[in-house]
């Protein structure tokens, strides 16, 4: 019983790992938490506290939708530059809003 129990569980963990990496049935994709740690890895390494307020959210594609706030126009085309030249970056979506 307890080696039915486990191969249930390795197959179900198997199944959800390969269901992360393809398009849902709704058509929405899974985020790619790689690409969104290294945009933030960068932002934070600018020291600028003002770049802590903004969000980061990656789709499978490599595409990246920046969010939050920034005080100036300056810091928010900073966070975009500093996004389009990240590894496996695809495109931008720059929805920060200018305080």
């Amino acid at each position: 019983m307890k080696t039915l129990i486990l191969s249930v569980c390795i197959a179900l963990g198997t199944v959800c790992s390969m269901s992360a990496l393809a398009e849902t049935a709704t058509g929405t994709y899974v985020k790619d938490s790689v690409i969104t740690t290294k945009v933030k890895s960068k932002l934070a390494a600018k020291h600028l506290s003002t770049l802590t307020k903004i969000g980061v959210d990656t789709d499978v594609h490599g595409v990246v939708w920046l969010s939050g706030t920034a005080p100036t126009k300056d810091a928010k085309d900073l966070a975009e530059m500093i996004t389009k030249n990240t590894e496996g970056v695809t495109a931008v979506h720059n929805d920060i809003v200018v305080e």
